[in-house]
């Protein structure tokens, strides 16, 4: 079964077209070696996936050709104990990491900055 295809009934990404582009943007790995769409998969093998800042690891159970619902889909592979572990203390880092300060900016505090920047307010 093709790499891609899998990815997408395995529903790690929602169409076929996006999967074929992360494979070939190089974020997906077979085996620890990096793949083309149209890579033939095993039952077996280790699949290397990043999406965004996660990394998921997962080994290959089943090779379904159709896309299913989810409940399905949760059955075509296995996350390796090492990906969950690494998944959930990053997502403790994230959760513990102070968030960014967001301030509400009126148009009069932009006008303000401006002046300040033209120096307006400053006698030279």
């Amino acid at each position: 079964m093709r790499l891609d295809k899998w990815l997408w009934a395995a529903r790690f990404y929602k169409t076929r077209r996006l999967a074929t582009d992360e494979v070939n943007k190089g974020r997906v790995k077979v085996n620890g070696v990096e793949a083309k769409p149209a890579r033939n998969l095993v039952v077996g093998d280790l699949v290397t996936i990043r999406k965004l800042q996660i990394v998921y690891e997962v080994e290959v159970c089943l090779l379904i050709e159709q896309r299913g619902p989810a409940s399905v889909a949760m059955t075509m592979y296995q996350e390796t104990q090492e990906s969950i572990e690494r998944r959930e203390h990053e997502r403790e880092i994230r959760r513990l990491s102070p968030q960014p300060h967001s301030e509400n900016v009126t148009s009069r505090d932009k006008k303000r900055l401006r002046d300040v920047k033209q120096g307006k307010y400053f006698n030279s």
